[in-house]
């Protein structure tokens, strides 16, 4: 049974998708099956809350969500970006240098093995060029990302979600209906086997 007015905005990655009752992990639910369509109706750090065409929801890595495209807009419409690569691709360039400038100066001894660790700690990089195809690690999203030289989308994350401030997306709840909420039960603890 489709939920009228479902408009998938995601599906889910070819390999399924683990879920939460709530974005906790210690709350796991069903996992999701591989490009089931969803709609994303809210985030929380990297938790992202999906509704089935079924009306069924829960909360999921919404890193990992493949993004179905939309429908181009009408004409007088403003223009809108697409994930723009270059700044991502510019902070890449800025720790490779920064790594560069380091190693430069431990191999040329002006610095030591401890100073060198001190002035790369913390610096994760990663950068796979194959033609016209290009993954980059996104180290402040932790995630690693496909370039198709216009656009960015996420291709791996590395760890699971992580809560944060609440960012807001766009509610297109479905007209008449109340949105779907986690219902919280008691397990019966009586252990009478």
């Amino acid at each position: 049974m489709t939920t009228p007015d479902f408009r998938p905005t995601h599906v889910i990655p070819q390999d399924g998708l683990s879920a939460w009752e709530s974005p906790d992990p210690s709350r796991p639910t069903v996992p999701l099956d591989a490009l089931l369509p969803v709609q994303l109706i809210d985030r929380l750090g990297d938790w992202g809350r999906v509704v089935c065409a079924n009306g069924w929801s829960a909360w999921v890595d919404g890193r990992l969500l493949i993004a179905v495209p939309q429908a181009p807009p009408a004409a007088g419409s403003p223009l809108t970006r697409t994930a723009d690569p270059r700044p991502l691709l510019a902070r890449v360039e800025e720790a490779l240098t920064r790594y560069r400038s380091a190693a430069e100066d431990l191999a040329a001894g002006r610095l030591d093995g401890q100073s060198f660790r001190g002035r790369t700690q913390g610096q994760r990089i990663g950068v796979v060029v194959d033609g016209e195809s290009l993954w980059l690690y996104d180290g402040e999203h932790e995630r690693w990302v496909y370039c198709d030289g216009t656009r960015l989308s996420t291709f791996a994350a590395s760890e699971k979600p992580a809560a944060a401030a609440r960012e807001p997306v766009p509610k297109e709840a479905p007209v008449g209906r109340e949105p779907t909420r986690v219902v919280a039960y008691e397990e019966d603890d009586r252990s009478d086997v």
